[in-house]
């Protein structure tokens, strides 16, 4: 069948004109019908959600949600308020956090001691003369006490969230077999591994004192300033103002801080290779310093005996301080 050239011009203005009509029609249908099907669906069930005959449990619910926000929201308000305060902890508060009884003037003294052990060590040890070694066993005789401080107050920090997990599963047993929470929390006061057993006997004593058990509560993280012991103070807030399992609650804090610790321990051996990484970078100059002056000692000392060789030095360690804190950063993750 042989067609014209305008039957075939025209066949094809057809074709392309029922097209775009489909096309049109396709993406105009909700509106020209008055709305979709499935917007038909949804506005039935928001309507029968929003009927008096499904009004009651809602309404139990819609009342206890709005009391948690309203509880999140003030606990929101006084941390934020702490952290205006200054959420630096002061020296004291350092020592407590470790574990350590020291006082301020036993603090001092010690860093006296320290100082004047280290100024002879330095002079003995380097041959320095009396000046640089009165400056460097000042720097150190002050650094050592608080870095002994800050690796006992971490140390402690990392048992705390070891263990914390534990005594959090056997309050959930105890308030699942009918145990008051105070009863719970004396059984962890008594039976746990330090510093979980310490912090608890301290609840527990203030809530004897005649402290709200949630305030006695609420006192924990100022004391371990560690997000384990802010979500345990939030859960007991909560649930003591406006109400709910307790020991579901409890149960799923411990399911939560489980899956940080794992997601920790995934995350340092992933990062272990950077840091290996790091160890060799940083440790290298070193190495090949030493390994250069046991072997040609005249070679190297010119780094130490000269001016532009001790600028040099300064300026090679400041570059490699810079290095290694720069490595440590992206390699130190936070979650």
């Amino acid at each position: 069948m042989n067609l014209s050239p305008q039957m075939i011009q025209f066949a094809l203005f057809g074709l392309v004109a029922f097209s775009i009509g489909g096309i049109l029609y396709a993406l105009f249908y909700a509106r020209l019908s008055g709305g979709s099907r499935s917007q038909k669906r949804v506005d039935v069930v928001a309507a029968g959600a929003a009927s008096p005959a499904h009004d009651r449990r809602p309404g139990e619910d819609g009342r206890r949600r709005r009391s948690v926000e309203d509880t999140l929201r003030e606990i929101e308000e006084q941390q934020k308020a702490k952290g205006k305060r200054g959420s630096k902890p002061t020296l004291i508060m350092r020592m407590r956090q470790a574990g350590l009884k020291w006082s301020v003037r036993t603090f001092a003294i010690v860093c006296v001691l320290s100082v004047l052990v280290m100024i002879p060590a330095i002079a003995f040890l380097t041959g320095l003369p009396l000046l640089p070694s009165i400056g460097f066993g000042l720097g150190l005789g002050i650094f050592l006490p608080y870095g002994y401080v800050g690796f006992l107050r971490k140390r402690r920090f990392k048992q705390f969230t070891n263990e914390f997990p534990n005594a959090l599963d056997v309050i959930t047993r105890g308030v699942k077999a009918g145990l008051p929470l105070v009863d719970c929390l004396k059984i962890i006061a008594s039976e746990a591994s330090p510093p979980v057993s310490t912090e608890f006997r301290e609840v527990v004593e203030d809530q004897t004192l005649g402290l709200p058990l949630d305030e006695a509560i609420s006192k924990l993280p100022e004391r371990i300033p560690l997000p384990e012991a802010n979500f345990f103070a939030i859960v007991i807030t909560i649930q003591s103002r406006s109400g709910g399992s307790l020991s579901e609650a409890l149960s799923n804090l411990s399911k939560v801080l489980r899956d940080r610790k794992k997601m920790d321990a995934k995350i340092r051996a992933m990062s272990q290779e950077a840091k290996s990484s790091a160890a060799i970078i940083g440790s290298l100059p070193i190495i090949v310093a030493l390994l250069v002056y046991f072997t040609s000692p005249d070679y190297i000392l010119l780094l130490f005996n000269t001016t532009i060789g001790q600028i040099v030095l300064c300026i090679s360690a400041m570059w490699m301080g810079m290095g290694i804190l720069v490595m440590r950063k992206m390699i130190n993750f936070d979650f």
